[in-house]
């Protein structure tokens, strides 16, 4: 964006004013459901690598890496410490004998299945005691409109 905010029209000002909130209350919310999660001594990087691994299923360090936007350096210790923690096991990739693919252990299985279960029960018992039905519509909405930020394509 090349204009400063004095200079944008109404609906652009309403947009960026918008954004700013919006980041601002998704962060709070964040930061919200990760008091829900019972980590242990886990980071939220594990976590999140964790969590991939659980939603997407076995994979490499360097795709890992990838999709969380980090070198294979840095994932590669990650993994490190999480298979030593016996979180994660590694296995030849059949395709590919220089790689190892990555899979969760059954015990981290149930762990981050566990943690996902405390965020969903947290929200849900905090939208049914703070929200009308009517209210509760309206989110429904909002998650669809959310969900529509998060797959557009960015735009000139």
């Amino acid at each position: 964006m090349d204009q400063t905010k004095g200079e944008l029209d109404p609906e652009a000002e309403r947009a960026l004013a918008l954004a700013g909130e919006l980041r601002v209350v998704l962060g709070n919310l964040r930061r919200r459901l990760r008091e829900q999660a019972r980590p242990g001594d886990l980071t939220w990087s594990q976590m999140s690598v964790l969590g991939r691994l659980e939603r997407e299923g076995p994979t490499t360090v360097t795709v890992l890496a990838k999709a969380e936007g980090v070198r294979p350096q840095s994932m590669g210790a990650t993994v490190s410490v999480m298979q030593a923690a016996g979180l994660v096991v590694g296995a030849p990739d059949p395709g590919d004998g220089r790689q190892t693919v990555l899979s969760l252990t059954d015990s981290c299985r149930e762990m981050v299945q566990a943690n996902r279960a405390a965020r969903v029960d947290w929200l849900f018992r905090t939208i049914r005691s703070n929200l009308s039905s009517r209210e509760q519509e309206a989110l429904a909405t909002g998650v669809e409109l959310l969900r529509r930020l998060v797959d557009a394509r960015e735009t000139g």
